[in-house]
């Protein structure tokens, strides 16, 4: 790690034996290594609160009767006034240069618990402003990047898969979360289906794991539609301008996931970084 890098594992498992556990103590130790601090949120020895309420903002409330909880919290969060567990993290997250989720996959998403972390530690203001998002974003300089496990097979989450393809499904939380606050976002770690792999090939995931660590700050960070192509005011509607969608009506895939345009989407637009 040069000059001492900071690192956030935001970790949600509830067993200390899980295979989540495992590839989190690996990360742990490799970038210990390195010479990183290492940080870890483990959500639930903390009994993270997952819902997003009022008791949130300490004091009174700006509008108590019609509660808006954006707008509560970007303003608690603007006086000081946010929760101690909020504060707390987000503590972490202003410190980190990197931040690791690691989870099993729930429901083609994350935990309610780490939703929960997101909701409520990714403030209005803190996080993001709808001047400052995406490639502009507040956390531009931050990478950030998923690891988790599945209980599908690999297969199953390809374009011809049961599951359909794990791309799509990457799309809301790499996109629409880590690089809406301006996070360079690097390929995940799948570790497909720990729980039905033999013991050898789980031990196999981990090294993959470890080495992959090594090199973890040189890696290009995938690839999104940068804001300077859209047209973004209201009369605009926020769409890709006409000189792009025309230079892209030639092209054999869309932009990304997101933005197909009505073509294929880029082949593991969500889970290989460009060359």
């Amino acid at each position: 790690c040069v000059s001492a890098r900071n690192v956030l594992i935001v970790y949600a498992h509830q067993s200390p034996c899980s295979f989540n556990a495992a590839l989190k103590d690996a990360a742990v130790e490799v970038l210990q290594k390195q010479g990183c601090q290492v940080t870890v949120s483990d959500l639930y020895a903390l009994n993270f609160k997952a819902s997003a309420t009022a008791e949130d903002v300490i004091g009174e409330l700006k509008d108590p009767e019609h509660f808006h909880y954006g707008e509560e919290t970007m303003l608690a969060w603007q006086e000081g006034h946010l929760s101690p567990d909020i504060m707390e993290e987000q503590k972490k997250v202003k410190a980190a240069d990197l931040i690791i989720f690691q989870f099993p996959m729930y429901w083609f998403s994350v935990p309610a618990i780490m939703k929960g972390w997101i909701d409520r530690v990714l403030t209005q203001g803190f996080a993001f402003t709808f001047q400052a998002m995406y490639n502009n974003g507040i956390f531009k300089e931050k990478k950030a990047m998923l690891s988790f496990t599945t209980g599908a097979s690999q297969s199953m989450y390809s374009p011809a898969g049961l599951n359909g393809d794990l791309n799509v499904t990457l799309w809301p939380l790499q996109n629409g979360v880590l690089h809406f606050c301006g996070f360079q976002v690097l390929a995940p770690e799948i570790s497909y289906s720990p729980g039905y792999c033999p013991p050898e090939a789980r031990t196999q995931i981990l090294n993959s794991w470890r080495k992959r660590l090594e090199g973890l700050w040189t890696e290009k960070p995938l690839t999104f539609t940068p804001c300077e192509l859209f047209n973004l005011s209201f009369q605009g509607g926020f769409m890709l301008k006409d000189e792009v969608q025309a230079a892209q009506a030639k092209k054999k895939y869309g932009l990304t996931v997101g933005h197909h345009l009505g073509k294929p989407i880029p082949p593991n637009n969500q889970i290989k970084a460009d060359d």
